[in-house]
């Protein structure tokens, strides 16, 4: 009886022990990557690092990554190196992994750089897949297009119908894009055919003006009070027609929001609340992440246990002097509602229409919620919650004129 009961309370440990490795594997949020039929994990890996480190240390790096339930990489750089790390790290684990993996990036002349010649593309490819000992990747990202001219380049192109051919063959099983200019996106997204956007998203970069470039001359030196109307549009059409959006640059480019005296907004932001600003939009999939060592990664690992008030940006946002100026940016932080009115879709509507002038779409669109301006009745809870001093029941009074109710 004595040795049942030994054999039990070691059973009970087993057991134990595997739900305390289950709770600590599934702690990770996971989303949907689109139409896609994918589940990615909230944060994932950029690649970058793995060019500065050697292969042990890859493998270390990739397993705890693994391990904490992360589940998609972003492999845009084609430098050797980077491509045979990834591949040694996920052996025997390639499956785990889900890898946006670029198309029309190759190395050449000891850098990776953008290619549309289909014969470059194709050895870059196939290189990559050898150097990932795998037959296929889950996303093919075309690698850049970040003017209008380039989109167009693309369209009809042979260097096109190569990556139709691809999907064809089951070489990659989706087709995506990686852009920084949100007029391209926005043409990418409305296409027919990208199903995953790599956008350059962040608290800076979402008050760049029109289709800005984040790296031009100037662009920084003249950023809005809110969010771009480009942007906006693009985010919306996102979520509406289950386009993924993977972000890139979620902590500035090279963290420049983490640092006041390299922030464009003139404050620091910690990586919680970059991520969290990202991941507010429906449209979002997940924030990848440059990791270049271990510290990193485990820095970047605390979002799984980061609190409310850690992941809560607009405590900083108040901070800003050039905040938004009584301009709403659709945070959401004045919900709910007592009325159930969903404030900032009706701010983000009456701002459109202000801009662009009362469309039938718009008019649609603001009769289809649920609760609509002309119910405000002044109570003010929301003014409260607002960090960027939003007279909203103003706004509710003119969205009332504007859209009729």
């Amino acid at each position: 009886m004595k040795k049942i009961h030994i054999i039990l309370l070691a059973a009970l440990c087993i057991v134990a022990i595997g739900c305390k490795q289950a709770e600590k594997k599934t702690s990770m949020n996971y989303r949907p990557l689109g139409n896609t039929g994918l589940m990615v994990s909230e944060i994932s890996i950029g690649c970058g690092g793995f060019e500065k480190i050697d292969s042990a240390a890859s493998l270390e790096m990739m397993t705890m990554a693994l391990d904490s339930g992360m589940n998609y990489i972003d492999l845009y750089d084609a430098n050797p190196k980077t491509r045979s790390n990834i591949g040694y790290a996920l052996q025997g684990r390639r499956d785990e992994m889900i890898i946006q993996g670029h198309i029309g990036c190759i190395f050449k002349d000891g850098q990776h750089c953008r290619t549309r010649d289909v014969e470059e593309a194709k050895q870059g490819f196939e290189d990559m897949l050898a150097r990932l000992n795998t037959d296929h990747i889950e996303v093919g990202m075309i690698h850049i297009a970040d003017s209008h001219e380039e989109w167009e380049e693309l369209e009809g192109s042979p260097f096109l119908e190569y990556v139709f051919q691809l999907k064809k063959e089951g070489k990659i099983q989706h087709i995506g894009i990686s852009s920084h200019n949100a007029e391209v996106a926005l043409r990418a997204a409305k296409s027919g055919w990208i199903e995953v956007i790599m956008f350059s998203m962040n608290l800076a970069f979402d008050r760049l003006r029109g289709g800005a470039i984040p790296w031009e001359k100037g662009a920084m030196d003249n950023l809005q009070a809110g969010i771009d109307p480009v942007r906006v549009e693009l985010y919306d059409y996102c979520a509406t027609h289950n386009i993924a959006i993977t972000v890139m640059k979620t902590l500035g480019g090279g963290g420049k929001l983490l640092d006041t005296k390299t922030s464009p907004l003139g404050v620091a932001y910690t990586p919680e609340q970059c991520i969290a600003y990202c991941l507010a939009k429906p449209c979002v999939s997940t924030c990848i992440l440059g990791i270049d060592n271990l510290d990193e990664l485990k820095a970047d690992l605390h979002w799984l246990h980061a609190t409310d008030e850690e992941k809560d940006y607009t405590t900083v946002s108040k901070q800003e002097q050039a905040k938004a100026d009584g301009d709403c940016t659709y945070c959401n932080h004045c919900s709910p509602c007592s009325m159930g009115i969903p404030i900032a879709k009706v701010n983000e509507l009456l701002d459109k229409a202000e801009l662009e002038g009362l469309t039938p779409e718009l008019q649609a669109q603001y009769d289809a919620l649920p609760h609509h301006a002309g119910e405000c009745t002044h109570c003010g809870a929301c003014l409260s919650r607002c960090p960027f001093e939003v007279d909203i029941p103003s706004k509710m009074d003119k969205a009332k004129d504007v859209f009729g109710k």
